[in-house]
């Protein structure tokens, strides 16, 4: 199996980001509709040479076995469709302590949305982190992410209501 790849599942190879993928994720990440929902102060990525020294962050991200921010790649057309991430959760903005809180995210590109990718490449995602010995998941999603809090209802994710805790923002939190 190619070292690149993390997990696969029936439509998508799920591995680490290439240079080769660099305008793709500036072609993601440039857009106002994907990159509104992302951080705490969300803006679009500015220009192409910004996707190469992310994919440089992702990557060295990635060396953790358990972690990482992966590339999802559609299988029957070889095309990147988004990202897909299961990383430990920042410290928390609350004041509270951090208990070590890991969470799954995606984010994809809109040529890709409402085929159930995200849904797909996060379950495997899920699975890869029980696998590696993770005993819970969380998802944090904006409260007017609709698409979003559907796919933590398809996988199955258990609603804590709205937290302060991340990102300093009022999320809706979602485990597993």
């Amino acid at each position: 199996m190619d070292p690149r790849i993390v997990y696969e599942t029936d439509r998508l190879v799920v591995r680490d980001w290439v240079d080769t993928d660099g305008d793709r994720v500036f072609d993601i990440y440039r857009r106002w509709e994907v990159s509104r929902w992302l951080g705490a102060a969300p803006r679009v990525m500015a220009d192409r040479d910004a996707a190469g020294r992310t994919i440089e962050r992702w990557n060295e991200r990635n060396r953790d076995t358990t972690y990482g921010v992966w590339a999802v790649e559609e299988r029957a057309s070889g095309e990147v469709a988004g990202t897909v991430l299961l990383v430990p959760l920042p410290e928390p903005s609350d004041g509270t302590a951090s208990r070590g809180e890991v969470e799954v995210g995606w984010h994809f590109h809109p040529d890709a949305w409402g085929r159930g990718l995200a849904t797909e490449s996060a379950r495997g995602a899920i699975s890869h982190g029980f696998k590696s010995g993770l005993s819970e998941i969380y998802a944090v999603v904006r409260p007017d992410n609709v698409a979003s809090l559907a796919v933590c209802g398809r996988l199955g994710m258990r609603p804590l209501g709205r937290v302060d805790r991340w990102y300093g923002a009022s999320l809706e939190a979602f485990v597993l």
